[in-house]
């Protein structure tokens, strides 16, 4: 490499460590023009078209660059992530399965950000299966998900109401409780945990919960809606003062 494409390629990366990306850009393009053996050129080049919405023109950057290195796992995730963007999801679970199949790597070897990547690919690609009325893929995608991330509140969550929607109450449950042990002020949880322990006839747990959130959120109109109806419902269905 002359000395004129290395400070071109030294500037571009320093421009896109700060994501200046106008200024990496037309740096970036000519090394990629220049050097053809850079896939992480083309890695920084894709995601700067993803930034801007040009999905296609990404997807062709982080192609060349897995093409050039089959290893590079960024490259790879963005490329899922990319074609996940476009609604190839076929093709996105390719790459993840890809990456998964890699002998030399664990799913504790990948960083934590990685890890978030694929697991919100996952929940991408669970939104499309529920969509089409395939609720069991959807399921399977967020478990999926959620096995990467054990502590994300919003996961737990997602894959508590599918669980939910489709009669597995216990299941359901499992999942909201273990969204409220991991963050305990994710109050959208809290209140669907409530809601699944009333029609699990728990209904001083539901109550619990409700009053829960709102000691975090007092202006919780879910929460205080739910909680109204309950304290408001004939004795019958109501726990016994203690």
């Amino acid at each position: 490499m002359d000395e004129r494409v290395k400070d071109l390629l030294n500037r571009g990366r320093e421009h896109y460590r700060k994501r200046e990306f106008d200024k990496a850009e037309p740096l970036l393009v000519t090394v990629a023009a220049t050097c053809t053996s850079f896939a992480d050129v083309h890695n920084m080049l894709g995601v700067i078209a993803h930034d801007r919405g040009a999905f296609l023109e990404a997807e062709q950057h982080f192609e060349r660059a897995t093409t050039i290195n089959p290893n590079y796992t960024e490259a790879l995730l963005n490329l899922a992530v990319t074609y996940n963007d476009q609604a190839k999801y076929e093709a996105a679970r390719k790459i993840y399965q890809q990456i998964r199949g890699a002998r030399a790597r664990s799913v504790d070897a990948i960083d934590p950000f990685a890890k978030g990547k694929i697991a919100n690919m996952h929940a991408g690609v669970a939104a499309a299966y529920e969509e089409a009325g395939m609720p069991e893929e959807a399921m399977h995608e967020m478990e999926k998900a959620v096995a990467l991330c054990p502590t994300f509140a919003d996961l737990r969550t997602r894959l508590g109401v599918l669980y939910r929607d489709h009669g597995r109450l216990e299941q359901a449950r499992e999942q909201f409780e273990a969204a409220r042990d991991a963050n305990p002020t994710y109050s959208h949880g809290r209140v669907l945990l409530g809601v699944t322990l009333l029609s699990l006839n728990d209904v001083e747990g539901a109550m619990a919960e409700w009053r829960a959130v709102l000691e975090l959120e007092p202006d919780n109109k879910s929460a205080q809606m739910y909680l109204r109806m309950v304290e408001t419902a004939p004795h019958s269905i109501r726990p016994a003062n203690r």
